[in-house]
């Protein structure tokens, strides 16, 4: 009966020894080189970017045009082809060992017959798994930066793998996604975001005043130097939103950057309460329980 392994000694262990470290080398080789294109990558797109004017840097991200998308397509691509490398570096070591062994695969596969099976129907998962990983990042649905909504979790894209996505949470948890499951992405940072504000006035108050005021305290919010790269438009004060409980709400839009969103609104909201105190428009008045008694 021939033998299933043949393994010569010293041969087999020396050759196996010289695989296992030609691997090593060439993974590591390989992984430098990524680094080193996704870091020149990262360069060039960062000299494009300086040298561009601010009304094109503007147009880009409300559009999501290529160069807005270039940094988290590069660290994305970076991402998957580190993992790439290791699989097929992976593979590559196996069926080397396997040949220097002399295992010949077809006995393998049919010598393990039920679990055989089992792995067929084990990697029906992991092929949809990869599938899903490729289209992802080939339609740029999210990229490493990213902040997205899988349905399941909300968070910060930290790694893109073919079989599984990481994200880390507001709260610093980190989440892995296959990318099999996810079966619907909000990205929150490709185009643009839009702030919402809503500045309350007392309701004795005249709402057309309080809009004039707030309309030009947007104007000058805008032309702030420091939401430059943030405001993507001067802000729009929609107007009267809802009226209760002896309280006027005077809604505000704002479109900006992608994730900027958060910070212009609070912006929104101090600039919008100061300069309506400062313009003697009171603000709603809350009752203690005891006074209403």
């Amino acid at each position: 009966m021939t033998p299933l392994v043949v393994f010569t000694w010293p041969e087999s262990a020396i050759s196996i020894g010289v695989v296992l470290l030609v691997a090593l080398v060439l993974r590591i080789v390989l992984r430098r080189a990524i680094r080193l294109s996704v870091s020149a990558s990262i360069a060039a797109g960062d000299r494009h970017r300086s040298s561009t004017s601010r009304a094109d840097r503007l147009l880009g991200r409300i559009t999501g045009s290529a160069d807005e998308r270039h940094l988290a397509r590069v660290k994305t691509m970076g991402s998957v082809l580190t993992n790439a490398v290791d699989i097929i570096v992976v593979l590559l070591v196996l069926l080397t060992v396997m040949r220097v062994l002399a295992i010949p695969l077809e006995p393998v596969l049919a010598a393990s017959g039920i679990g055989g099976i089992a792995l067929a129907f084990g990697a029906q998962s992991l092929i949809k798994d990869y599938i899903s990983g490729m289209l992802m990042i080939f339609e740029d649905q999210f990229g490493v930066g990213d902040l997205i909504d899988t349905g399941e979790v909300v968070g910060t894209v930290e790694e893109v793998g073919l079989r599984v996505t990481r994200l880390r949470d507001a709260g610093g948890q980190i989440w892995y996604v296959r990318n099999g499951e996810i079966l619907r992405i909000g990205n929150q940072s490709q185009g643009w975001s839009t702030g919402l504000a809503d500045v309350p006035i007392a309701s004795t108050e005249d709402p057309a005043r309080a809009i004039e005021v707030l309309r030009a305290m947007v104007k000058d919010m805008y032309a702030d130097e420091r939401f430059a790269g943030v405001l993507l438009e001067e802000p729009d004060v929609a107007g009267v939103n809802e009226v209760r409980a002896g309280t006027t709400t005077i809604r505000i839009f704002a479109k900006t950057a992608p994730n900027q969103h958060w910070g212009v609104q609070r912006e929104l909201l101090e600039r919008g309460i100061q300069t309506l105190h400062a313009a003697g428009i009171r603000g709603p008045v809350v009752f203690p329980p005891d006074a209403a008694r």
